[in-house]
């Protein structure tokens, strides 16, 4: 596993591992599986282990600790504040104060189990809090030795920018796929600009660019994905016809479909770091081998031309957590 870097020295493997579907959201979850997946990663030479204090009300972040304890000095673990939700679930929007990071911090290692929070990021942006006076408060768990390195998500450039004025900022973590590539026309050269690596987050569009899923009845009965824009009515059908092109594609280059968009991913520079999730070990070795998937500047150019900005049919989220994003 070769590695790649985030802001000036936050050194991370190739590809990392999203947790979140081991405790929450997706269907099918199974604890002793995504422990030994988790394993197996750390075999594997993965290192970036991504969670969040919401990821089944905390439960993602124990397990996460539990499974990586053996490991601490082996791997990057990192987390997520922000986003509330209330004892049954429900979203009830997003706090920056600064109390509230103290706490959730407070509340994350000792979930966790660590000292130290590797890679430490506001979940979403709130508009009600000036970014500085959020990120003050993340600098203060530096400076308390809480934390190591500093992360955003889903923030608009001018936010990042105020923001890495504050404190220096490692990663910015956003979703960033053939079917999400907003980030590609500010987010992307902010970053560069600041030297701030990217987190990509749902590099397989939540497994439908996988070819996983052929009609909606395919997303199991509890699955969250049943109410995403992109994997309901004609919207599926749309996006199937993507994933048409990329098997196609895949089938010449003797990969998958999943391989072959990740592979994309990976092409998009040395500061992109993909974190798909998984809690099943032949999935993480399907993913990790999108490493040695060749594309040549034709396949990039090829991809670029079926799969452009704006293409997938459909918003990323509902309404609701679409006000969230790019704060």
């Amino acid at each position: 596993m070769n590695e790649r870097r985030l802001g000036r020295s936050l050194v991370v493997s190739d590809i990392g591992l999203g947790c979140m579907g081991m405790s929450d959201f997706y269907a099918g979850r199974d604890e002793v599986e995504a422990v030994a997946t988790i394993h197996h990663a750390v075999e594997r030479g993965v290192t970036l282990f991504d969670t969040a204090d919401i990821y089944g009300m905390g439960a993602n972040e124990i397990l996460l600790g539990r499974a990586l304890a053996p490991f601490r000095d082996r791997v990057i673990i990192a987390t997520k504040f922000g986003n509330v939700r209330g004892p049954d679930g429900s979203f009830r929007g997003v706090c920056g104060k600064p109390e509230y990071v103290q706490r959730s911090c407070e509340a994350s290692l000792q979930r966790l189990g660590i000292d130290t929070i590797d890679l430490y990021y506001q979940h979403r942006v709130d508009p009600t809090v000036p970014i500085e006076d959020t990120v003050g408060a993340m600098a203060d768990l530096v400076a308390q030795g809480k934390v190591r390195y500093l992360g955003l998500s889903e923030a608009a450039p001018n936010t990042i920018r105020r923001a890495h004025a504050t404190h220096q900022i490692a990663a910015l973590q956003s979703e960033f796929s053939l079917w999400s590539r907003d980030v590609e026309a500010e987010v992307l050269p902010t970053l560069r600009e600041l030297g701030i690596g990217l987190v990509a987050y749902a590099p397989l569009g939540r497994g439908f660019l996988t070819g996983a899923f052929k009609s909606p009845d395919d997303i199991p009965e509890g699955d969250s994905r049943r109410g995403h824009p992109r994997f309901s009515g004609e919207n599926f059908a749309r996006n199937l016809t993507l994933v048409t092109i990329l098997e196609e594609m895949a089938n010449r280059l003797q990969c998958t479909a999943g391989q072959l968009a990740l592979a994309f991913v990976l092409a998009q520079g040395s500061d992109v770091v993909p974190i798909p999730g998984t809690g099943k070990r032949d999935h993480l070795d399907e993913n990790l081998a999108a490493l040695d998937v060749p594309l040549s500047a034709a396949d990039l150019n090829k991809l670029d031309r079926a799969m452009p900005p704006g293409s997938a049919a459909g918003t990323r989220y509902a309404a609701g957590h679409m006000a969230a994003l790019n704060r």
